[in-house]
């Protein structure tokens, strides 16, 4: 069982955790044992609230497919165990960070003090650039 917060829990079912192979040197470990973990865990299917899928669905992460199933590899660890916590904690942190409601941004207009110190700097700039041209007489 994998808890997301006090109440919504997704069950080992829902989960498909399989070891593969890692990538890269690690000598014969990486060569002989199967360490690293793949997991999937399909949106549309599982048990989390209305709300919690179409949160997930809209996210523009590359982990998501276009089936809306999240894919993730976990290689990181030499053993197997703790790869496939650390898929399940990236898991946790996704679907946690999918239903953070963001605050609206409220747009707001420069000050006068602030356009009148912008513009007081491009006249000094530019009086510097005409400084520096050549003199005709």
């Amino acid at each position: 069982m994998l808890q997301i917060s006090h109440k919504i829990l997704i069950s080992d079912s829902e989960l498909e955790i399989s070891a593969i192979r890692s990538q890269g040197a690690g000598g014969q470990n990486v060569n002989k044992v199967a360490t690293a973990i793949h997991l999937r865990f399909d949106i549309g299917a599982s048990s989390l609230p209305a709300f919690y899928k179409q949160q997930l669905l809209t996210l523009n992460d590359r982990r998501i497919t276009q089936e809306g199933v999240i894919v993730i590899k976990a290689q990181e660890h030499r053993s197997q165990e703790q790869n496939r916590e650390e898929a399940l904690e990236r898991l946790k942190e996704l679907i946690k960070s999918a239903v953070v409601l963001k605050k609206k941004r409220k747009s707001t207009k420069p000050t006068r003090s602030s356009q009148k110190k912008r513009l007081d700097s491009k006249t000094k700039r530019g009086q510097i650039k005409s400084s520096r041209r050549q003199i005709i007489d």
